[in-house]
């Protein structure tokens, strides 16, 4: 079921979705890098691929990991107040924002967000925004990275979640990422970057990873090339809410 299309199904998917842990194994040498970037500039970036049901998961064990108590996620901030209404134990609004199919939103982080809410302080800040019809991609970049700068001071603590191509802390082929735009602000910080190694994910329809490595490693964050990348050995998709709209797909 990695669609559905009324607000009745996603919430029963909200609460068939188990929060587990996916025995996130951490290299000491990433982990003092990884916390040499929550300490220095206050943020800690993760570039995934929108659509996968462990992301959530991820997103969860890097929190324990690094003791931290506030999220920011590349979703639209005039979304962000039927999410504070669902996590201080409302009904979650049929807002039109959720029915994007894009991946962003799934029933996994519904409920992470949940039991993280209920486990202790949760600061959740939404960065992505309306954009002009003349924007650049780098233009959108820049305005998230603004609204998360000014939603996440230095000394917050943040994990900043996107999709993996506006992570980046250098211009990039498509433009100046995020990542970019706020490592001129914050020079220290630093991003981890999901690699897949096969599977499938959900962003506006089923789709497939190539096959880069085995299914049976370890999901494993190390260092590779000087990066920081968080081996996901095998992806399955996500159970994303989509209704067929009218209006333009939101950006990756």
């Amino acid at each position: 079921m990695p669609c559905v299309a009324s607000l009745d199904a996603f919430q029963q998917a909200i609460a068939e979705f188990t929060v587990t842990d996916p025995g996130l194994v951490i290299e000491p040498a990433v982990l003092e890098a990884a916390q040499g970037s929550l300490d220095s500039s206050g943020l800690l970036l993760l570039g995934e691929t929108h659509g996968v049901r462990e992301n959530p998961l991820l997103i969860r064990a890097l929190m324990q990991a690094f003791e931290l108590t506030s999220l920011a996620l590349e979703w639209p901030e005039d979304f962000a107040p039927a999410i504070q209404a669902f996590l201080a134990g409302g009904e979650l609004a049929d807002h039109w924002l959720l029915w994007g199919g894009d991946g962003r939103i799934t029933a996994g982080h519904l409920a992470v967000l949940a039991e993280r809410a209920a486990a202790g302080p949760l600061e959740l800040i939404a960065f992505d925004g309306m954009i002009g019809a003349d924007w650049s991609w780098s233009q959108r970049d820049e305005a998230m990275a603004r609204r998360l700068l000014a939603a996440s001071p230095p000394g917050a603590r943040t994990l900043a979640v996107a999709g993996n191509a506006h992570t980046p802390t250098s211009p990039i082929e498509l433009g100046v990422p995020m990542g970019a735009c706020v490592a001129r602000s914050r020079p220290g910080v630093r991003q981890i970057r999901i690699r897949y190694g096969g599977g499938g994910y959900y962003n506006a329809g089923p789709r497939q990873f190539a096959r880069r490595f085995g299914p049976e490693g370890q999901v494993r964050l190390h260092q590779h090339d000087g990066e920081l990348v968080l081996d996901l050995p095998e992806a399955t998709e996500a159970v994303v809410p989509q209704l067929p709209r009218a209006w333009p797909a939101f950006p990756a």
